[in-house]
């Protein structure tokens, strides 16, 4: 298998499978002597542990991180870091009753289809367990660019109501779950404090490797850059507002606040799975700090090419 692999002058390797025995990152570029924090390392991976959310997934993992190399006295060595997490929560007995039969709309036939063969508990390399590992890529990018700030300005869910990130939301969401039902919807983002001049004007635009790096989050269907009416602006409208792009021109950022929306399908893990509570209802508020280690991950990428040029 192909394509466990993303960034350049910043790049993320991941590894592991839901129910194998631990989920991996190896990420290569952070620079030398940079201050690590244990505790904010895991911080950061406790905001999108199961088990933790009203109206998430039962699945309860401890998620200990363990940093295998690249750190030394609390401070990154410039070489190589490797994390791992071990899995601890699996119950792979849930899906005996799919090992013969794929579920639709998940990539279980596709990947029969493609390797002839496939872990079929959890969803093996295709579940959302993966993204652990962004995660703490997300966190070692962070180091790069501590200042760049990342805000949830608005969910807007599949039946057309509008949230903020908080109770409320995680309570509708409850609701959904215990009909054994999932919803989609949609995620705006604001990110401010990005470095101007980053990325190219062809093919490695700074919206193109966003784009790239947040559709392949399991469950992603639409990217765009700007403010959602975008595309029904005239160019009166927007010449006035540049504000409307998004922060990002010709795919290089200007320097003002970065806008863009990401929307997700609702899960297909219904019915007799989902009696299980072992499934999300809703990826949103577990995907957000998905998201947001991608971001940083991809922009912090960027800024080293740009620092490299200069």
């Amino acid at each position: 298998m192909r394509g466990n692999s993303f960034g350049k002058m910043l790049s993320m390797t991941t590894f592991g499978e839901s129910h194998g025995l631990a989920m991996g990152v190896v990420i290569d570029g952070i620079p030398p002597n940079l201050d690590f924090s244990y505790e904010k390392l895991t911080s950061w991976i406790e905001r999108r542990r199961p088990g933790k959310i009203e109206g998430t997934s039962s699945r309860v993992e401890d998620d200990v991180p363990e940093v295998l190399s690249g750190i030394f006295n609390n401070k990154t060595l410039g070489t190589p870091i490797a994390v791992i997490i071990k899995n601890t929560g699996q119950k792979s007995s849930d899906y005996d009753s799919i090992k013969n039969q794929p579920r639709p709309g998940h990539a279980d036939q596709v990947t029969m289809d493609k390797y002839h063969i496939r872990d079929y508990r959890g969803g093996g390399r295709a579940s959302g367990r993966e993204t652990v590992s962004r995660v703490v890529a997300g966190y070692f990018a962070s180091l790069i660019l501590p200042d760049l700030e990342i805000e949830t300005s608005k969910i807007l869910l599949g039946d057309g109501k509008i949230f903020e990130l908080n109770r409320d939301f995680y309570s509708y969401l409850a609701q959904i779950q215990k009909k054994y039902d999932s919803i989609g919807g949609e995620i705006t983002l604001i990110v401010k404090n990005c470095p101007k001049a980053l990325g190219e004007p062809v093919f490695d635009k700074l919206k193109a490797d966003l784009a790239k790096s947040l559709l392949s989050i399991g469950g992603c269907v639409s990217f765009s850059i700007g403010d959602t009416s975008l595309v029904k602006k005239a160019g009166s409208e927007i010449v006035s507002n540049l504000e409307l792009l998004g922060g990002i021109e010709g795919g290089i950022s200007s320097g003002r606040q970065l806008m863009m929306t990401v929307g997700f399908k609702a899960p297909v893990s219904i019915g007799d799975l989902a009696k299980t509570g072992r499934h999300d209802p809703c990826i949103i508020p577990r995907v957000i700090p998905v998201i947001e280690s991608m971001i940083r991950f991809v922009i912090s990428d960027h800024y080293l090419r740009q620092r490299a040029y200069e």
